[in-house]
């Protein structure tokens, strides 16, 4: 039985890959730089900024370098943000609530850094939902997905087993960052309608499509 549950963010709780993709074609075009749709979900989706910024620009960017490019990119994401309707996924809060009322702890494991974790807490009122301080994200010293360290951390975070943890992700990199963290149970969500035929998962398309057997292992 699944004991701990653990969100990735962006794309998994908040539908917004249209708007990290909206966002990325801005601030690359500034750049003189672009990337297909493939190409940010290999590059960029569920990698943290200093990870993708680094391998855009130059191996020689310094940390201060990669302040302020993140900020420029994350000022126009949050613009487009504000201009959009600001609710968490379908069916996410009564599953929340569900998880709450069986006392099973959950958090949330996300590439985002702390500019945006505050921006969604101010906007999406997280806190009613979740506790801050038990979130796990791209504070400069967690490895980016793949690598499965977020998860591993959020899960000691919560105090449960890889065993007994059921996690849900979207991007490839986090789903791999899933599975190496060793996680018995991974449910993608597919928010935008993409081919996750090769994974060997359950595929939902939001959190109304959950059924009861979702926390059993």
């Amino acid at each position: 039985m699944v004991k701990g549950v653990i969100f990735d963010f962006n794309g998994t709780l908040f539908f917004d890959t249209h708007l990290h993709n909206q966002a990325w074609d801005i601030f690359l075009d500034k750049h003189s730089l672009k990337l297909s749709d493939k190409e940010k979900d290999q590059k960029i989706h569920g990698k943290n900024n200093q990870e993708i910024l680094t391998h855009l620009f130059s191996k020689e960017l310094t940390l201060d370098d990669i302040k302020k490019l993140s900020v420029e990119k994350e000022d126009i994401y949050q613009t487009l943000c504000l201009k959009s309707e600001l609710q968490l996924a379908p069916g996410a809060v009564n599953f929340i609530a569900y998880l709450a009322d069986k006392g099973i702890p959950y958090t949330i494991a996300t590439a985002s850094d702390l500019y945006n974790l505050e921006f969604y807490f101010e906007y999406l009122n997280l806190a009613k939902y979740f506790d801050f301080s038990q979130i796990v994200y791209s504070d400069g010293t967690v490895k980016s997905k793949p690598n499965p360290e977020i998860f591993i951390k959020a899960m000691q975070t919560i105090g449960v087993h890889p065993n007994s943890t059921l996690i849900f992700e979207d991007s490839s990199s986090g789903i791999t960052a899933a599975e190496n963290s060793k996680a018995e149970k991974i449910v993608i969500v597919n928010s935008v309608n993409g081919d996750y035929s090769h994974w060997n998962h359950p595929i939902i398309s939001d959190f109304t499509e959950l059924d009861q057997n979702i926390l059993e292992i």
